[in-house]
């Protein structure tokens, strides 16, 4: 009974957002200034940082300091 008011009531009420071409592009650049620079963020990062910024959200995030490199992202810390 939770499990099924879960999935149909909650999950149904949060939008998914896709890794689409422009948050792809974002993460390109991004990804290639940051090497140049020698800083390698895992790549998982990259796209929830390019998802947040493509869509002009702010990152929530326990861990902050891991998208700090990323430039013009907006992160706060959930702690």
């Amino acid at each position: 009974m939770i499990e099924r008011y879960i999935e149909d009531v909650v999950l149904a009420s949060f939008p998914v957002l896709d890794y689409d071409q422009e948050a792809a592009d974002w993460h390109a650049l991004e990804r290639a200034q940051l090497e140049a620079a020698g800083k390698t963020p895992p790549f998982i990062d990259g796209q929830i940082a390019a998802i947040a910024h493509v869509n002009e959200l702010i990152l929530i995030t326990s861990n902050p300091t891991d998208f700090r490199a990323f430039k013009e992202l907006q992160v706060r810390n959930w702690l």
